[in-house]
């Protein structure tokens, strides 16, 4: 018997909409297609990138032989007195496990960051109780080598051979991949080259750390399985069809915002974290050339931005409908995953992109790169943001990038609001302490109840890993307000020549002037003294 999985289009007005296209992709057999691994269905220039990008479609069949090597790991680390997880990878390598951990109630620690803080506070846990799966589909992502190399040294320090609770997930033939043999260390796992990392939840990426963890990983792949047939099926009644269509027509409407929350939290078996993961395989497979679906998740059904200020918005209940809501998709969480990789397939055919690449995410790598090198616009070795700010007011520093007569906070903020265009959306952007400054996400519902625009909310530097993408090749009708700190204590990364500190701020200020040299407005604000400018920041935004 199949597992369940089902899209209800709520909205009358938009499931008429969405019809048409729902016979369009039936009758040109899109389901199946994308099933049998058909590269050819997002055009001549998307089909390379296709042909080895559809993997995901089989992971519920060809991940199952994960199953034994992970339980037989977790038993070899059990029997080592080993029963502590930290997970070092970012985007499409940590989004999953975090979610599948949070929604089966299993410690999983996910570092996907490079705030010294947050580093430290997974340092300070019991090291010899502990194995860091490092996971990287390139084996080169910055701030997934930089926890690597910074917890080897701690458990150096502390007289613990550090290949030995090293786990490496990878693609084959990566330089983490050489690294692991090279050094020896304690197990390799070669993820599906032919599935891209949002799309990765099913393979290793997204299977060893949350295995390792403790979360039923054959179940999950018995979710997904169970939902196959039906999602690959060239029917009107599929739910990827429904879901694909009802979000392209949407977007075809004026609606290129997908407001996603999740309607069931708290509930047991809740699908913690699955608008995160949403948020990313959305917004970076569909955001570029001008066009595309941004996410905006909300905290519940009742937060601002759910129902919508305006028209430009389509409100998706992760869960049972609920009032505003225009769609709503239920399921399992293997279900979900699978349905979602299905729907963004076809609304990617039906928006005319592929989206199986991300043209922009380099830009800001590279700019991060330049400022750390002692490029233009940055230098190593500063503890603090580069040049001077335009305004000082308490413990914030506001850097306007120009030239703006604001005098205070309150009107820097305000000049940022007014910037923003006709069914544009304001974007907070903190690079911090996930943890210990979790009180920034508040932020977002209190800008969403003053400012009337969509507001959305993300962590740096994960973020550059997922909406970063749409935030440069999406519709170009954003604002953007950096938040960016000081930190008590800096953690030098070995054998490299910057901190951490200073490799989060270089992140923060080269996606910063990747935007602004695009034309979009950027708003940062540097605190040096967190709490207190935490607080500042939220009178100031009271004060809207």
């Amino acid at each position: 018997m199949g597992e369940a999985v089902a899209v209800n289009i709520v909205s009358a007005d938009l499931d008429a909409a969405a019809q048409p296209l729902i016979g369009e992709v039936v009758a040109d057999r899109v389901a199946s297609r994308i099933g049998a691994g058909d590269a050819t269905l997002w055009g001549a220039e998307a089909e390379a990138e296709a042909a080895i990008r559809l993997g995901w479609t089989t992971l519920h069949q060809t991940s199952r032989t994960l199953i034994g090597e992970i339980s037989a790991l977790r038993d070899e680390l059990h029997a080592d007195g080993i029963d502590r997880i930290v997970l070092a990878g970012m985007g499409g390598s940590s989004l999953a496990p975090e979610v599948i951990t949070n929604t089966e109630g299993v410690a999983l620690t996910v570092l996907d960051t490079t705030d010294p803080g947050q580093v430290a506070d997974a340092l300070a846990g019991d090291l010899s109780r502990t194995a860091l799966v490092v996971s990287s589909k390139s084996g080169g992502t910055v701030e997934t080598d930089s926890q690597r190399r910074v917890f080897a040294e701690a458990m150096a320090s502390d007289g613990i051979e550090p290949a030995s609770r090293m786990i490496v997930v990878t693609d084959p033939g990566t330089p983490l991949a050489e690294l692991a043999e090279q050094q020896g260390y304690r197990k390799l796992f070669l993820a599906d080259p032919h599935v891209g990392g949002r799309y990765s939840a099913l393979t290793a990426f997204g299977l060893v750390p949350a295995g390792l963890a403790g979360a039923d990983v054959a179940r999950l792949l018995d979710q997904a399985a169970g939902a196959a047939d039906a999602l690959s099926e060239d029917s009107a009644d599929n739910p990827a069809h429904r879901l694909g269509c009802a979000l392209a027509a949407a977007h075809t409407a004026g609606a290129e915002k997908v407001v996603l929350t999740n309607t069931d939290l708290g509930a047991p078996g809740s699908l913690t974290g699955l608008c995160d993961w949403v948020e990313q395989l959305l917004a970076e497979s569909t955001g570029k050339h001008g066009t595309g679906l941004l996410p905006v998740v909300v905290e519940s059904p009742d937060a601002p931005g759910f129902r919508t200020p305006g028209e430009d918005a389509t409100p998706v209940a992760i869960g049972p409908a609920r009032d505003g809501a225009a769609v709503s998709a239920e399921g399992s969480l293997g279900a979900q995953f699978l349905l979602w990789e299905y729907a963004t397939a076809i609304t990617g055919r039906l928006l005319g992109i592929n989206p199986f690449d991300q043209p922009d995410v380099e830009a800001a790598k590279n700019a991060t790169r330049a400022l750390l090198d002692g490029g233009a616009g940055g230098a190593t070795g500063q503890a603090g943001p580069a040049g001077s700010p335009d305004l000082v007011d308490g413990a914030v520093q506001v850097f306007t990038g120009t030239g703006s007569a604001a005098g205070t906070l309150d009107e820097a903020l305000r000049e940022l609001l007014a910037a923003v265009p006709a069914r544009g959306y304001l974007a907070v952007q903190a690079y911090l302490d996930r943890l210990d400054d979790a009180s920034a996400s508040l932020l977002r519902p209190e800008l969403a109840k003053r400012a009337g625009v969509h507001v959305t909310f993300g962590w740096g530097p994960r973020f550059l890993h997922s909406t970063g993408q749409y935030h440069k090749g999406g519709h170009p009708n954003g604002v953007f307000l950096q938040i960016t700190g000081d930190v008590d204590h800096d953690l030098a990364i070995p054998d490299m020549p910057y901190s951490l500190a200073q490799l989060q701020l270089a992140q923060a200020e080269g996606d910063g002037q990747v935007l602004a040299e695009r034309g979009f407005d950027v708003l940062r604000v540097h605190l040096t003294d967190r709490a207190a400018g935490l607080a500042q920041l939220v009178a100031a935004i009271e004060r809207l």
